[in-house]
């Protein structure tokens, strides 16, 4: 699937990641979170099998016209 349908699915609470990726990673989004009692507006992680664990994403142009996105179960 597209990126498109990716964001969508990020949205609604999936977990997704590229065809090829192998492994454990995969992207999630964060939103909700609060630091010093004020809201931060929603975010990605992808999941690495470095320390630590979890780290920002930010797409780049490859990922966002990439056609090989999956869901993760």
């Amino acid at each position: 699937m597209g990126f498109d349908k990716a964001i969508i699915a990020l949205k609604a609470g999936k977990k997704v990641v590229r065809t090829g990726w192998g492994g454990e990673l995969f992207i999630v989004q964060v939103s909700g979170d609060t630091y010093q009692g004020e809201t931060i507006s929603p975010y990605l992680l992808i999941k690495t099998t470095e320390e630590p664990a979890y780290s920002m994403f930010q797409p780049t142009s490859c990922d966002v016209l990439a056609e090989d996105w999956q869901l993760v179960d």
